[in-house]
Parts: structure tokens; sequence; C-alpha cells
């Protein structure tokens, strides 16, 4: 793990050794298509341990918009553009270059990488272990991480990632990073 200092606040990156997974699911029931099912080979690369913090967001950005507070909250309202904005600031802060993870790394560290245990939640076969059933916005690392170490992997807040959507993602996405 690495840890970073902005303005007395902590950012924990995860290290992900890369490997090789069948990335998508052939669940009938999902919201967005994941299919087809097709693998990928990722290089290693680091994630953040948590899900971006209203405390880190204002150590950043110097403000927060979200609407269900608290500094120990994942910030939330916020749009692909903002993310890019707070990344720059963050770059600069650091000297460091952070990015959002691509949907491929996003869904292979969610499924605890090389580590994996086949679970069908991001750390557990239960949900309730790894994730609020609620659709309230809750702290973060209040429930138990993945094989990787990371949180809130299953539920708590939408999260961005570096790609933009497209119906035949699966389809067409990179098999290489």
């Amino acid at each position: 793990n690495r840890t970073f200092n902005v303005g007395g606040v902590e950012f924990t990156m995860v290290y992900v050794e890369g490997g090789t997974f069948m990335m998508g699911s052939d669940d009938a029931d999902a919201i967005v298509p994941e299919k087809p099912v097709h693998q990928v080979t990722l290089s290693d690369y680091y994630i953040g341990k948590y899900e971006v913090t209203q405390e880190q967001w204002d150590a950043v950005m110097g403000s927060d918009s979200s609407y269900f507070k608290g500094a120990n909250k994942p910030v939330e309202k916020v749009s692909w553009n903002d993310c890019q904005d707070f990344i720059k600031k963050l770059n600069n802060l650091t000297g460091q270059t952070f990015s959002l993870p691509t949907e491929a790394q996003w869904e292979f560290a969610a499924r605890g990488g090389n580590l994996s245990k086949g679970y069908k939640y991001a750390g557990s076969n239960t949900l309730r272990s790894v994730a609020r059933l609620d659709d309230n916005v809750h702290p973060v690392a209040e429930k138990k991480p993945n094989e990787l170490g990371l949180y809130d992997m299953s539920r708590n807040v939408q999260e961005w990632c570096n790609d933009w959507y497209g119906i035949d993602y699966y389809r067409s996405s990179p098999k290489i990073n």
C-alpha cells in the first residue's frame, strides 16, 4: 500500500498485481449489460482503498457539495468532469499521476484480483457482510473488505471509471490493459 497526504488528510492506495480474468457477466438480470464475458489481461496498478471521502475531496478542491454530509462519507453528486478536475489537482499537490480506474481495473479489483476466492460479491457470498442494503450513503469501511483489502466495492455510492460507457463496450473493449 502507498499513502499520500494532502492538507493533513490521508489517501491510501492499494497495490493490485496484474493478471488475467474473465470480465463481464452472463447474468440476465444485470441492470447494466456486461456481455459478452471475455478475457482481459491487466498490468500492475494501484487503486483507492476507499471511495474518495468528503474530507479528501475538500482537502483537494476546497469545498464539497455532497448531499449526505459526513467527513468519512464518500463524495457524491460529482460528475466525471468534476473527478477529472479533482485528479488534476491531486496530481499537482502530490507530484503523483493518479487517474480513475478503467472498467476492467475496477472490476478486477472488486473481484479480489489474483487473490479472488470467486465470491459473488466483492469479498463475500453474503451481500450483507460487504454492503449496506438501504439507499442511504454510509461512511466508508463500515463493512468487511474484499480479498485485496478494498472497501465498499459492492455498494455505497456509484463510482466513475475512466472509460466512457458504450452499449457494445464489452464486445469491443481492449483485451490488454
